[in-house]
This record gives structure tokens, sequence and C-alpha cells, in this order.
């Protein structure tokens, strides 16, 4: 399935999704005056590029995005990077074309929200919007760990773009040295579920490969991996490949750190480490709270995902607060949708009330077991306005070189889908 095509269903049945009640424009929004709508977007990440690539494509709406990174880099499938299988490049492009099709890119970071005056605020200027689309990626939660804050340096989570680097680092080094390599799982929400285990496989394949002398020490927050449904296959690929290269420690909260005796404090005592790829707890970055949008996540109304405070900004991606998966995939389609509603609001549609059921975005993830065999997550999502969603998971029953191919081709066209 190509990625232009993921939403068909869900474009169907948009515009009878949102609430009549809807209004047409923001207030003020400069339309009335004559002059073309402006569309912020914040976040250069899978969820912003879904909304201004929609944007772009339907025309009639001035588009700036507010990225402080030069270039993408991809969280989805960059484990391949950190556990030394594939240079960085391969996970990397340009904002090039998105320059090329007319959006004002704008490299600073934000550090306000004035709801009241609807602009951004960044170091050097405030920028005025209409509609205004969010796509801040995650925080970390790092007072949730003991002395983790004065070990950050030390021990980088690399769930953000370009924090993989130095992740990878740690990974060089122990492939060489040895010793035990920690990972953690928190407890859910996070960003990519399968990720730390999908981590820990390909760091044993290169073990394995490499004669590493030591073991990763998997301490999961969770009794069984998360989400429940890819348990099974999770734990099936742990013990038929690397039963002597992972120990598992399910329903272990990790509490403290000690970087000078390499420790860590844990529910089940204190495990020492060599080296450690702590997974902390997450939640939506500082910007939402200063904006009073949500405290850990965004609150949002679906399936339109706008704020339930402010109907001209709308959140996306992994900073949203509903049980949608927290996945590239699932932020790059509910960027295309917000990016939907914001030209029908601009065309004067009002959307009918939703009769039934609505579509949400699919997710779509793939967890590696090793480099070139993976377990295909598919989650299908509908909603009641008003209710909570359902979302059905379809998972591989066992890793296979068939879902290891798919990732790749998968990869290739959302990256040709967002920056090509």
């Amino acid at each position: 399935m190509q990625p232009e095509d993921l939403s068909t269903n869900r474009r169907r049945h948009l515009l009878k999704a949102v609430a009549a009640s809807a209004t047409l424009l923001v207030t003020g929004c400069a339309v009335s005056t004559g002059a073309r709508p402006r569309a912020v977007v914040v976040g250069g990440g899978w969820g912003g590029l879904g909304a201004v690539r929609g944007l772009l494509a339907g025309g009639g709406v001035d588009v700036t995005l507010i990225e402080p990174n030069e270039a993408f880099m991809s969280c989805p499938l960059s484990a391949h990077y950190i556990a030394g299988h594939q240079p960085a490049s391969d996970f990397q492009r340009s904002y090039a074309r998105i320059d090329q099709l007319g959006a004002r890119r704008v490299r600073e970071r934000v550090t306000e929200i004035d709801r009241v005056k609807r602009e951004v605020v960044t170091a050097t200027q405030r920028l005025p919007y209409d509609f205004l689309v969010l796509s801040l990626g995650v925080d970390y939660m790092e007072e949730g760990i003991q002395g983790y804050a004065a070990a950050r340096a030390q021990l980088p989570v690399g769930f953000r773009a370009f924090e993989q680097l130095a992740v990878r680092q740690q990974v060089d080094e122990f492939l060489v040295k040895g010793g035990n390599f920690v990972i953690s799982a928190p407890k859910p929400p996070y960003r990519c579920p399968p990720a730390p285990y999908e981590r820990a496989f390909l760091i044993a394949e290169q073990m394995k490969q490499r004669g590493t002398k030591g073991k990763i020490i998997l301490i999961d927050a969770n009794p069984n991996p998360m989400p429940p449904p890819i348990a099974q296959p999770i734990l099936n690929g742990m013990k038929s490949l690397y039963a002597s290269q992972i120990e598992y420690l399910p329903d272990t909260a990790i509490t403290g750190v000690d970087m000078g005796k390499r420790q860590l404090a844990t529910s089940s005592g204190d495990v020492p480490f060599a080296h450690a790829n702590l997974v902390l707890p997450m939640r939506a970055p500082a910007l939402i709270r200063q904006a009073g949008l949500g405290e850990r996540w965004a609150a949002v109304k679906l399936p339109s995902f706008q704020s339930q405070v402010d109907d001209s900004i709308y959140v996306v991606g992994d900073s949203q607060g509903t049980p949608l998966p927290k996945s590239g995939h699932v932020a790059f389609g509910s960027g295309q949708q917000v990016a939907e509603s914001i030209l029908e609001r601009v065309a004067g549609k009002l959307p009918a009330p939703a009769s039934g059921a609505v579509d949400l975005p699919l997710g779509i993830c793939w967890a590696n077991v090793t480099h070139k065999e993976a377990i295909n997550i598919n989650v299908s999502a509908s909603v009641v306005p008003g209710q909570a969603p359902k979302l059905k998971f379809t998972v591989d029953p066992q890793h296979n070189e068939r879902s290891g191919a798919g990732a790749v081709s998968w990869g290739n066209g959302m990256w040709k889908a967002m920056l090509g």
C-alpha cells in the first residue's frame, strides 16, 4: 500500500466527522480581509511534514515550517544505525523539497505560543498564525530516575532526531569492550513501544557476529513487552535467537542511577552496567503546558485533532494525548488529515455531523528482530465523536524476511512522501 493511499477512507469520512458547530475560520482570520490565511507548522518531523505537504498540495494558504534542524533524521528504522548495521545517511533527508514547494522555513526554536494574539514566538521574531499545527514530539521525564539529570550526557535516550548519534557511540564502545549493556523500556505511553526491544535485538545480533563478550540486560517496567499484542512474537524472537545475549528482567522499575559506581537501583535490586541506554518515561514538550493545551499530553478532540481549548490549534504526532500509537505513520497520517481539515475551513465548507464511527489514521510499524527479519504491526482505529477510540492490532506471529523487506520499502515510500 502506498503512503498516498493510506488516508483514502479517512478522507471520505473526514468532512462528516468534525462537529457541525466548528467555526468556519478562526476569529480574526486574515481571509476576511482578502489576504491568504497563514498556517504555521511547528516541528519538521513526521507529523509536521504530513501537514506541510498536505497544505502545500491544496494551495491557497501561506505555509511556514518552524524547525531548528537543518535536515531531517528519521527515528523509525534508525535502530539499524544505532546498532551499527547502516550509516546515519540512510535515515537523513534534506528539507530542500519543502523549500522548492513554497513553504517558508524558519530555523529557530519556539519559546512561546501567544494564543491571545495568535502568534508563535521565537528568539528573534513573532510569527502570526490563523491556523497552528503543533508536531512537537516528546520530552523525557528525567525526574523519574534519581541521579539521571546529572548523568544525562553519559546516558543518551536517543528517541528524538539526531540523538541516535550519541547512542551509537555507546553501542560501538560496548561491541568492542563488552560487559553489561542495559536497555530499559518504560511504562506506556511512550514513543514507538517496540523500539527498546528492537534495539536490544539488533545490538545482540552484532554481538553474535563480532563475538562480543558480555550481555544485554533488558529491564522492562512492564510484565511483558508492550503493547500486549506484540508480546509473544517479541518473546519468541528473544528466546529463539538471543538467549545467550539478552537477559530479560520484566516488571522491574529503575529508580536511580549512580554513574560513579556504574550501577542502577531497581525494584529487583542493584544492576551493574558498563553502558546503558535508558529509555525514560515521556511527555509532551513544555510548550504544550506553557500554552495551556494540556499537562502530560496535549488534550485534543477526535477525529479532528483540534485542541480541546482552542479550535485554531491542531496537535498531531506524539505530543497529542489519545490512545493512538505514538508512531511515525500515525503522525504523518494525522498531519495529512489536519491539512485537509484546514483547507476545507479555508474553502468555507462546513462539515456535517458524523453519523457513526469515523476511521482514524492507520498505524503501520515494524519491529526488526534481525537486520533482515521483522515483525509487522498494523493498528487500525476508529472513533465515534465523543467516545473513546477503538483500536485493532494485526501482528505477525513470527519475525520473517518478508516483513523485513517490507519495512525497508515502507520507509523509503514514507520518506519520499514527506521529502521527495
